[in-house]
């Protein structure tokens, strides 16, 4: 029998090898080792991450600033979660304007719809479409001569008939002086009478008869009846028109005024009305995005009833349109300006919380905590809002990061965090203001109700 033995080139045969139950150990010493280095990492990291961290020196170059502790949090104890960050501003007194916002509908003051007033041919059109036309130029032309020839007939058989009429007044004179003669019949001078008097009553139906033939002939010129802009053309020259046509010929809107349709809660009919008694009240036009004034005029009327449907009362603004901002069923939002509301308290509407019992604010203490203060809201703008009570100028409110607080709450402010050692330079984008949060420029700005916006919770 031949024996097979593989030999391996990493052992060799003469080296004698450890038997099995002598290798088990040092693979368990092995293990025991390996899970000893895992303890021990896993302590080390705890410890790092848990360990105390030393208080720095106060005003110590690369020291934390004063309040802000180990996670930058005032006062934010050993293991304790960190005060919110929040943003403060300081209410102040400004002059509050008071609107009443509506969306409205341009409507034109005047749609016409130019139709011809007698039938003809029609020789010349003489506008082009989207023109803007004045009152009484002409837009089109009429074949005039059949209107011509009309004309002439009664003009004639106006003329003959007085000539007959003259003659029998004439006549009428020679028979009432044979009468004062007693040289003529009674009958003939009164059935002479009678025969100028109905040459008389045809004169006047001659008269009309040219007057209507006149008119017709006028009527061959068609004119714009209003100043405006024409629309797209319904007929060309060359097609024969009349005074049925439901297109007409042109269509004419007028631009300029124009008036802007809108509707009123039927709870401020009476706001307005008092108003309006004290004058005109200016009316604004605001694109469908709030962002551009279109145009500026004043309020005109009011329905004479309330829509039981929506319980609203509709109403018209009208406006000069000089530069013909406003297009006619075009959608815009109407701003009436009822009063101004002088020397009032405010603050920007992120302030104002409602809760269970209300209205209230978070007022920041000096001791950077914050009291949960009721007040009583007034008037809003779409920035701020009037504190009509419950709240004096210059206390400082929690404008962002309130969602986070409640009454007695310790907090720490964007701005500190921004000012601190080594961050002074890359400070939060719309950190509070050092003002107050309010932003500089004056109270222009402040009329807007515009505020210092501060920087986010982090």
């Amino acid at each position: 029998m031949v024996s097979t033995k593989t030999n391996n080139p990493m052992t060799h045969p003469d080296e004698p090898q450890p038997p099995a139950a002598a290798r088990r150990p040092r693979r368990a010493l092995g293990a025991l080792i390996a899970i000893a280095g895992l303890v021990l990492l896993a302590a080390l990291a705890w410890y790092l991450t848990h360990r105390p961290a030393a208080a720095p020196t106060p005003g110590a170059p690369g020291g934390m600033p004063i309040g802000v502790g180990p996670r930058g949090g005032f006062g934010a104890g050993r293991g304790g979660a960190p005060p919110s960050t929040v943003a403060v501003v300081r209410a102040r007194r400004a002059d509050v304007p008071v609107f009443l916002d509506s969306l409205g509908t341009v409507t034109p003051v005047a749609t016409v719809t130019v139709r011809p007033q007698v039938s003809g041919v029609l020789l010349k059109v003489l506008f082009t479409e989207g023109q803007l036309v004045t009152k009484g130029q002409l837009l089109a032309q009429i074949d005039p001569r059949p209107f011509e020839l009309a004309l002439m007939q009664a003009t004639g058989a106006r003329q003959r008939d007085e000539a007959q009429l003259q003659n029998a007044r004439l006549t009428l004179e020679r028979y009432q002086t044979l009468l004062k003669q007693d040289s003529i019949a009674r009958q003939d001078v009164d059935t002479q009478d009678a025969l100028v008097r109905q040459l008389e009553g045809t004169v006047i139906t001659d008269r009309a008869n040219e007057g209507t033939a006149r008119l017709n002939l006028d009527y061959t010129r068609i004119v714009a009846p209003v100043a405006g802009r024409v629309g797209l053309r319904a007929v060309d020259a060359g097609n024969l028109i009349s005074a049925t046509d439901a297109n007409g010929v042109a269509v004419i809107t007028q631009l300029a005024p124009i008036d802007v349709q809108f509707t009123i809660p039927q709870d401020r009919v009476q706001e307005v009305m008092q108003r309006l008694s004290a004058g005109a009240l200016p009316a604004r036009a605001f694109d469908r995005t709030r962002s551009a004034l279109l145009a500026e005029g004043r309020f005109a009327t009011l329905d004479n009833q309330v829509d039981t449907t929506t319980g609203t009362v509709k109403g018209k603004a009208r406006f000069a349109n000089d530069k013909g901002a406003l297009f006619p069923s075009q959608f815009v939002n109407l701003q009436l300006e009822l009063r101004t509301i002088g020397d009032a308290i405010v603050v920007p509407l992120s302030a104002l919380r409602n809760g269970p019992n209300g209205d209230f604010v978070y007022v920041l203490n000096d001791d950077r905590t914050v009291s949960q203060r009721a007040v009583t809201r007034g008037p809003a703008t779409a920035e701020r809002v009037v504190i009509a009570s419950g709240l004096q100028p210059g206390e400082p409110v929690v404008t962002e990061g309130a969602d986070r607080l409640k009454d007695g709450a310790s907090v720490q402010l964007a701005a500190d965090i921004a000012s601190a050692p080594g961050r002074a330079a890359s400070r939060p984008r719309g950190a509070s203001a050092p003002d107050g949060g309010w932003p500089r420029g004056g109270a222009a700005r402040a009329q807007r109700g515009e505020h210092g916006a501060s920087a986010p919770s982090p």
